[in-house]
């Protein structure tokens, strides 16, 4: 059997409110796959003042900022802003008003820095 595509109406899942606790002031909708996992996608909602801690890519992680903004170590990323962050690069990633964002994994994170 072929493989088939998935396709996301974005804004209504996050108006139907699916969403699941994934660390502490950051709640997500998966999308695809499971959660900092190569290959995955899904949506985070990050709380004002929620951090996600210093962590690394094993591949490539796309982020679009849907609404509000995110920074890290590099800047602050606005609403329509989209960030590739390449294989082998580090950061934490905060946000100090609340954001909403668009997160796609062409590999794998890794809290443990060692690995990267």
């Amino acid at each position: 059997m072929a493989p088939s595509s998935s396709r996301f109406d974005i804004p209504r899942l996050i108006a139907e409110g699916a969403w699941q606790p994934f660390r502490e002031g950051i709640d997500a909708i998966r999308l695809h796959g499971e959660i900092g996992k190569a290959g995955s996608a899904a949506v985070l909602r990050y709380r004002p003042g929620a951090k996600l801690p210093a962590h690394g890519h094993l591949g490539i992680e796309y982020i679009f900022t849907l609404q509000g903004t995110q920074e890290d170590e590099r800047g602050a990323y606005q609403e329509g802003g989209l960030v590739a962050n390449l294989p082998g690069t580090h950061h934490s990633v905060s946000s100090a008003t609340g954001c909403t964002v668009l997160v796609i994994w062409g590999g794998d994170i890794a809290f443990d820095m060692t690995s990267v």
